[in-house]
């Protein structure tokens, strides 16, 4: 069994080759996250076109709107589906209307284009520690979100984002990471570490590629958030403000700076722009983190 990376279109500018699932088939139909509200019909339409008539499982690697805002309707398409999530998050996705509030409040526009998550049953949903599927390895991978959830099935490894975002660019590799405010580097990086503890095995990320080695591409992520942080504690030079121009000022050093970013050159405009987004949220989350700690133990 080999798992299926299905796009997951979205009418933003740049947006292209960043939303996903994964769709697993064999004796049971899996799918790994279902995307934005505004679009589960899509996925719904792409699964339908490859003949998937049930799914008996959604492994839900976080509760951010872009990978669960989608959960409803998914379901009301597949009765039949349960769905693996974290303990912790289960309020969230039967009662959304918080989530949706922290959403609009960090992505603004792009939450709008997402769309608002619509409450799930609860009996649809199974916590992560009750889990009992056979050849299936739940791992707790906080860091991105509190409630991350990373997947080992049948020898494939659904990190979500708890490795970061990679995409094949041309054939370059661009790997970057996600690590949004509030941010606690040492729980990222111990996340990342459970993670090269398991055998190496595929890796299939949330946004929005594969490979075929997970050690190799965890302990390159590894060294860039050590890069990153050495990075952007010299470049805030003790400022942790986080106003706009620092920020700015610390994502175009980074991408002068960091080689696994070398890829960014060749993106078009607008997918540039969505990543700055981004890569901005990131350095807010190391300018948070280091404000909540000495300077001198962050330079060490």
């Amino acid at each position: 069994m080999r798992a299926t990376l299905i796009e997951i279109k979205q009418d933003m500018p740049g947006f292209d080759h960043f939303f996903g699932s994964w769709v697993c088939q064999d004796d049971l139909a899996i799918v790994v996250d279902v995307g934005p509200a505004n679009t589960a019909v899509r996925l719904i339409e792409s699964l339908t076109y490859m003949g998937v008539e049930r799914v008996d499982y959604v492994f839900l690697t976080h509760l951010h709107i872009d990978h669960c805002g989608g959960l409803a309707e998914f379901l009301d398409h597949y009765p039949m589906a349960r769905v693996i999530c974290h303990e912790n998050g289960i309020d969230s996705l039967t009662d959304p209307s918080k989530l949706w509030k922290g959403s609009l409040a960090v992505l603004g526009e792009i939450a709008e284009a997402y769309g608002s998550p619509e409450p799930v049953a609860g009996d649809r949903l199974i916590p992560h520690t009750e889990n009992d599927l056979k050849d299936l390895m739940v791992i707790e991978t906080p860091g991105h979100a509190a409630h991350h959830l990373s997947f080992s099935y049948r020898n494939q490894l659904f990190v979500g984002e708890a490795g970061g975002n990679y995409l094949v660019i041309e054939d370059m590799e661009y790997l970057r990471p996600a690590t949004p405010p509030r941010f606690f580097f040492d729980v990222c990086v111990k996340s990342v570490d459970k993670l090269l503890a398991i055998d190496d095995q595929p890796i299939c990320y949330a946004h929005f590629d594969g490979a075929e080695s997970s050690h190799r591409l965890l302990r390159t992520f590894r060294d860039q958030l050590m890069r990153w942080k050495r990075i952007i504690c010299k470049s805030t030079a003790g400022r942790l403000n986080g106003d706009d121009d620092l920020v700015r000022g610390c994502v175009d050093t980074l991408l002068e700076q960091d080689p696994d970013l070398r890829a960014f050159e060749r993106m078009d405009p607008d997918t540039q722009k969505r990543e700055r987004f981004f890569m901005a949220n990131a350095v807010k989350g190391f300018i948070g983190f280091f404000r909540e700690n000495k300077t001198d133990e962050i330079i060490q």
